[in-house]
């Protein structure tokens, strides 16, 4: 075990939080991180994620950012608010810049896009916090990141194209083109 919840000493270290809704993937992970060292708690919603926070904040979380009950933000809030040291990794599907952000102000360490490995995670968890993370191998281009912004803003609609284009700013049309498309790579 750790000497501390800054990862000081043997590999690994202190109880790990993990909060995803994709159960094969939580499981994995889990498994992963506990031959790391970590004593893991897992929860597959914001609800289960706020409990656990509440019972007995983590040293280290690793928190998806969309659940199916709502926002794993809320879990890094409420972690934040009760163990201020707490080494916290947002995940999530839909990278954009205004999400990693509000992460990283929120309390996160980092912020990875899905799929993460359990090596990538555990890096992002040790890292000393005055490292910087490394730049990105395969940044995703403005056309790519302005295509995650629609998708994301389209899924918050319900999949409403009217709604959508209103708060995008955008020709109800010409959003209907861009939907019909492909990702840009």
């Amino acid at each position: 075990m750790s000497d501390g919840p800054d990862g000081a000493g043997a590999p690994g270290g202190g109880p790990l939080l993990i909060v995803d809704d994709d159960r094969p993937f939580l499981n994995r992970l889990a498994r992963a991180m506990e031959t790391r060292g970590f004593d893991v708690v897992t929860a597959e919603t914001v609800a289960d994620g706020l409990a656990q926070a509440e019972v007995a904040p983590p040293a280290f979380a690793v928190v998806d950012m969309r659940l199916e009950d709502g926002n794993g933000l809320d879990v890094i809030e409420a972690i934040r608010a009760r163990r201020p040291d707490s080494r916290m990794i947002v995940l999530t599907g839909y990278g954009n810049i205004a999400t990693a952000v509000t992460a990283v102000k929120m309390g996160a360490v980092d912020y990875l896009a899905k799929p993460a490995d359990a090596d990538e995670i555990y890096q992002a968890l040790m890292r000393d916090p005055e490292e910087k993370a490394p730049p990105p191998e395969n940044p995703m281009s403005a056309d790519r990141v302005r295509w995650e912004h629609i998708q994301r803003v389209y899924e918050l609609c319900d999949r409403n194209v009217s709604e959508t284009a209103r708060r995008l700013n955008m020709h109800r049309r010409t959003l209907q083109r861009i939907l019909a498309k492909r990702a840009p790579r």
